[in-house]
This record gives structure tokens, sequence and C-alpha cells, in this order.
């Protein structure tokens, strides 16, 4: 008898894409949509038993083409790949959320997924009446959700909201809830998207730590989708990674990450706007990050960042109302996936306002205590810093290169963080 648990055969899911023709097609009027019905209703008389051809405003888009793989029990796959890549429409399908186009799936044991903040909640409820529903929907019998409901509550840390509905809930709340639900009822298999990423640090390592308990431990699989690669790299033994709907690679994650890693960052070059709307990214949108543009100041370089010298990041971005800002940071991270630099106001104890429409900031890092060498740059906007309310996140935004300029020593030897003296400035609050 196979010992996998998932099987992946032929996997395929199209959707059609309609794109609209001649203006606005929510401003057509009424004699418009009775034409309209009118010539669709010829064409099923001339062609009674044909087959009708697609809107010509339409074409085929697939999601994922022939996809297959296995995964064995106890196995912790995490799932690659750029935004668009698939990764999201192969978690539903395995969670049976969604159908696929063609292919076949043979899944062993209760499946419970965590794919989006609020997933199988319903927002009238109580947090207590979603935990009974949820551990209902997994085919748990009302004595197995009593005897696992209080490690539910403790590892969610909601008791004082327990009796609240859910629809009161902060984002954080909601996924501390969902994901201690899916945890502790005990599925063969776990299934989790980027969601995690909403809940603040602490509550992600216990989260991970969790995961590798009941996979370890237990001998539960895990499946997971990350943009972090350190994280992919903590918790994942394997890796599938994907490209436009198609299997690019699957095998350890000590060889498929690098592989992801050195295809998939864009090199800006310094002294120029980089254009931010396609970048791999989560949070509400309320305000967001459009475009970046950094330099080292130095001419001599060509404005390379270089060890021991400045870097200054100009930052635009938009709001859509006038709001405070507790926490704003550019990090900068190895090419794994480990934060080295970390500029967050939080931790300097500075507020900003962002007006209503575009604002640009300046964040200057004084030294870059940085050997020479190709780093990524993540920028990260959020409310207050407790992660219950993050407006941008773009972990991965860009690649730089770090240049040599001189033989003198770095100023640190830190290991993990590297603290660098920065300052933010406001450049221009006026709204565009």
């Amino acid at each position: 008898m196979s010992d996998s648990v998932i099987q992946v055969e032929n996997l395929s899911k199209k959707y059609i894409l309609g794109h609209q023709q001649q203006g606005n097609g929510s401003n057509k009027t009424l004699r418009d949509v009775i034409t309209d019905g009118a010539k669709s209703f010829g064409k099923k008389l001339l062609k009674p038993n044909g087959k009708q051809n697609l809107n010509p405003a339409s074409e085929e888009f697939w999601a994922l083409k022939d996809v297959s793989f296995k995964i064995k029990q106890g196995d912790r796959v995490g799932i690659i790949g750029r935004n668009g890549a698939g990764k999201s429409t192969l978690l539903k399908i395995l969670s049976r959320i969604t159908e696929p186009t063609g292919g076949q799936i043979k899944i062993q044991g209760r499946v419970a997924s965590l794919l989006e903040v609020g997933t199988g909640f319903h927002p009238e409820l109580t947090g207590r009446e979603n935990i009974f529903l949820n551990g209902a929907i997994l085919g748990m019998s009302k004595a197995e959700i009593q005897r696992k409901f209080d490690e539910i509550v403790d590892f969610a840390e909601v008791e004082k909201f327990l009796d609240t509905p859910v629809k009161r809930y902060s984002s954080g709340m909601y996924v501390r809830l969902a994901f201690a639900v899916a945890a502790h009822l005990e599925p063969e298999i776990l299934i989790v998207d980027e969601v995690l990423a909403v809940g603040d640090v602490n509550f992600q390592k216990k989260c991970l730590g969790k995961m590798q308990d009941i996979s370890q431990g237990q001998g539960r699989t895990i499946v997971f989708v990350s943009h972090s690669m350190e994280t992919i790299q903590r918790l994942c033994s394997n890796c599938i990674m994907l490209e436009r709907g198609q299997l690019v690679s699957y095998g350890k994650t000590a060889s498929i990450v690098p592989l992801y890693l050195n295809g998939n960052f864009y090199k800006a070059a310094p002294g120029t706007w980089i254009d931010l709307s396609d970048a791999s990214r989560n949070g509400n949108g309320k305000a967001r990050f459009l475009a970046v543009h950094y330099s080292s100041l130095n001419q001599a370089v060509a404005y390379q960042p270089y060890s021991n010298g400045p870097l200054e990041f100009l930052l635009d971005i938009k709001s859509d109302s006038l709001r405070s800002i507790g926490s704003l940071s550019v990090t900068i991270s190895s090419q794994e996936g480990i934060m080295l630099v970390n500029t967050d106001i939080l931790s300097v104890g500075q507020e900003i306002y962002l007006q209503k429409g575009h604002n640009t900031l300046k964040v200057k890092i004084h030294e870059l205590y940085l050997k020479p060498g190709t780093y990524i740059v993540g920028l990260w906007l959020d409310k207050t810093g407790s992660g219950d309310e993050i407006f941008d996140h773009l972990e991965s935004a860009f690649e730089i290169e770090v240049v040599n300029l001189t033989s003198e020593k770095l100023g640190t030897k830190t290991k993990g963080f590297v603290t660098c003296k920065f300052s933010l400035s406001e450049i221009n609050l006026a709204s565009k």
C-alpha cells in the first residue's frame, strides 16, 4: 500500500477571463441590453445544437497545468512561487473548495485548511460558537471538540472575547482563533496559506512551533504556502516550486529555495524610481507603497550602496485617507531571507501621519554595516506594529548590490540584526 496521503496527477485548472469592450459595460442602456439578448437568442435559433463560441472578449487562463506530485504522511511541504504562480489555486483544490478542470487528486485523511482570514467562520456567531461550528465542519463530534476546547482558547489568547461575535474581531484575532481551531482538532492534513503573515511575530513563532509539533510529534502532514523563505526553510523539509501554473521543481527545501531566489527578484538600479505595482505583497491596501528610489548619494560608485556608506530611500506611499502610522520600515535581508537591517520607526518611538493621496517619505541609513554582496529589500507599513492592521508588506520587493568602496573593517560584527543609525523625514505630504 502506498504511504502517500496526497497524490496529485496531471492536475489542471482553467478560468475564463472576460474583457470589457467598447467602454464600461455598466454604462449600457436598456436598449443595448435588449439588443444583445436578441442577438444571442438569434444565434441559438440558427445553431440550436451547435457549440457556441466563446465571447471574443474572453480568453482562457490556466491557473494550473498538468501538475503532478506525491506527499507522504508526516511531510512538511512548502509551496513557493511568484504571485500568480498557482499556489492558492492549488490549495483551494486540495481543500475541496474548488473543482479542478482536469486531472485527479487522492487524499487519505481529514483535511483542515486555513486559507483566508475568517474562512469557515460565521461573522454573526461568537468565537465560542465558531469553534464548535468549525469542529463540526471537520467531522468532529461535540465531545471531541469539548475535550480540545480549553487548549484552543488558551492557544488563541482570545478568552476575553470568546462570547463576542467574530465580526468585531481584528484580523489578528481572527487568525489566532482560526489557526488554533484548525491545528488542535487533530486533522491528518493541515493546509495553511500566507494568512499567518497577518498575525504578530510572536504568534507566528507560536504557530510554526505548533506545526512542527503536530508534524514531527504526531506524524501529521503540513502543506504550507509562504513568501518568507526563512519561514519555509525553518518549517518545511520539502518544497514544491510553481511558475505560471506549472510545477518547476519538487525536492528538498535546501535545494529548491536557492533555485527560487536566484531567479525571482528584480535587481533594480539606483537613482531611478522603481514601480512596485507588480511586487508580491500582503495587507489591506488602505495605504500602500507605489514606488521606491534608492541611492548612496555617491556619484563615484554610480550611486550604488557600499559598506559603511550612507543609503537613502525615497518612498512614494498612497493613502486612502488621513491616518497615523506607528510602524514603517525598510528592511534589508540576505539571499536566504534572513533579515539583517530593520529601520522600523517603532524602534525609535516615532509616529508619522499620511495625508490622503500621495506621500513622499525619506529613510536614510547613515552607515550601512553590510559586507559587499546582493541583498533583498523589503517594505513594511502598519498602524501600530502589532500586526493587527497591516496596510502593506512587501517582504521581497527588489534586490540591491552592496559594493566594496574601502578595505576598512565593517563597523560591527553583530550576528543577525545589524543596528544602523537611520532617520525618517517627510519630503512632501501634499495630496496629489
